[in-house]
């Protein structure tokens, strides 16, 4: 009996001490990194100009990369790389305050902002747990049919809902609260998989239905602003949507449950009769209705969807209406995703200020060397010149970058503009590290979820979509007459 104590004990000895030395080892390549990082700043304020760009350019762009890297692989806590950035960019002077701190007055920002209030609302009241018996109700209840259900209700609620990000923050609370309901607590890979199903699904096969997504919209606005080529609804969804929205959804159910699996006990909630809505409840879920209104008809009265959140939260917050108390908005308001948030986008408008993006997709272009008469390698070849902005202006500042030189491109191709234009999508709708796309890291943010469990999912849906979604687009594409 002594021997079996003494043996835990040693080998829980052991393991702390592992612990210990994995956590110094991190803290030293922490520091490690902090010294690349100012000397690759040197670097770049003392080098030469061979690729065109000014010192404080150069800065900007080793700036930028560590700050991208720093995020997809975890380096640091993101509070910390993001307020790196802000900090180095203003005290190098890489762009104007404003620019760096553009993403505090964007209306991305204030629609985060609005929507973990009425997020926290929707935990709080006890509106989640009953929208969730509501919505997800299953006759035959099993973790991959809850994943299918809620694929479903992503894809579904981007035809009459534009914005990513309001759909990400009407669906999280829904969503967690099912998985507290049926069982998937903290940890239990389940509840990982659901969450990334809403993060995925609502940004992914959204990006081929024309107003859900903001790439979608930029594209449409650049096409008509450069070349008056008018982007409609119905010729872009016949296009995109069959391979790259309605497969790719069904393959992100596949790909969770595998990625993901939960075969522990689900609780069995089709004898549990919910509780009745509270006078919070009830008025949360009216004004609910109407911002969900509000979003899905912003296009006829021309008000962003970030100042419908904005006016919810407030709402939310007054003494009158007492959804959420002062106290609480105080002790369960995550600040986190906030800062986040206001980092990613400041990232973009340095990248797109110092002229980075265009600087890359001009490399990009001169190194390949297309030759006009090989539309199956040009189309290639265009897919991997927009991956290679999209890792450096994201995914939602690709078309701002790339719709500009698509003449360029359509010259040095050899295919029409059309096709050129269009070519952008299967780049914007495939997320290879999830930074790339501020909504799926929001998503991930609201639902706990790390960026090593992220990226797992968007590394292997981009190997499916180079390998099958890419080459069945191709022949689909070509039924259609889009490609020769």
């Amino acid at each position: 009996m002594n021997e079996t104590v003494s043996s835990e004990t040693l080998h829980a000895s052991n393991l702390l001490r592992r612990e210990r030395l994995r956590a110094r080892l991190r803290a030293l390549g922490g520091y490690a990194a902090f010294v690349l990082l100012a000397l690759a700043l040197w670097a770049a304020s003392h080098g030469s100009t061979t690729l065109g760009l000014s010192p404080t350019a150069a800065q900007a762009a080793v700036l930028v990369l560590f700050t991208i890297g720093a995020w997809a692989f975890g380096l640091f806590p993101e509070p910390v790389t993001t307020l790196t950035f802000f900090l180095l960019a203003t005290l190098l002077h890489v762009a104007k305050p404003e620019v760096i701190f553009a993403g505090f007055h964007s209306a991305a920002w204030w629609l985060v902002f609005g929507g973990a209030v009425t997020g926290l609302a929707v935990r709080t009241t006890g509106l989640g747990s009953r929208l969730a018996s509501t919505v997800f109700a299953l006759k035959r209840p099993t973790y991959p049919r809850y994943v299918a259900s809620v694929m479903v209700a992503a894809v579904g609620l981007a035809f009459v809902m534009p914005s990513t990000t309001g759909r990400i923050l009407l669906l999280i609370p829904i969503v967690l609260a099912l998985a507290d309901r049926i069982g998937l607590t903290e940890g239990r890979r389940g509840r990982t998989g659901l969450v990334m199903m809403v993060a995925a699904a609502s940004y992914m096969p959204p990006t081929t239905i024309l107003p859900a997504n903001i790439p979608n919209s930029v594209l449409m606005g650049a096409a008509d602003s450069f070349y008056g080529v008018k982007l409609h609804y119905a010729p872009y969804l016949l296009l995109h949507f069959p391979v790259l929205g309605a497969l790719k959804a069904v393959i992100l159910v596949w790909v969770v449950c595998r990625l993901f699996p939960d075969d522990g006990p689900l609780t069995n909630t089709s004898t549990t009769t919910a509780p009745p809505l509270t006078a919070d409840a009830r008025h949360l879920s009216i004004l609910l209705a109407l911002a969900l209104a509000g979003f899905a008809t912003d296009a006829w009265h021309s008000i962003s969807p970030a100042w419908i959140s904005v006016a919810a939260a407030i709402i939310c917050l007054l003494p009158a209406i007492h959804i959420v108390t002062p106290k609480t908005f105080t002790d369960q308001m995550q600040i986190t995703p906030l800062i986040y948030v206001a980092g990613f986008l400041g990232v973009g408008a340095v990248v797109a200020d110092s002229g980075l993006g265009e600087k890359v997709a001009r490399l990009c272009l001169d190194a390949v060397g297309m030759v006009p008469g090989t539309p199956v390698t040009n189309a290639a070849w265009l897919i991997a010149i927009g991956a290679a902005i999209g890792l450096v202006a994201t995914l939602p500042g690709l078309p701002a970058v790339l719709t500009p030189l698509a003449g360029q491109l359509s010259t040095a191709s050899g295919l029409p503009l059309y096709t050129v234009l269009m070519l952008q999508v299967p780049v914007f709708s495939t997320v290879l590290l999830p930074y790339q796309s501020p909504p799926m890291m929001i998503a991930m943010h609201l639902g706990g979820v790390g960026m090593r469990d992220g990226t797992r999912l968007t590394v292997v849906m981009t190997v499916i979509s180079l390998v099958l979604l890419f080459p069945l687009d191709y022949v689909w594409w070509r039924v259609l007459g889009m490609l020769p």
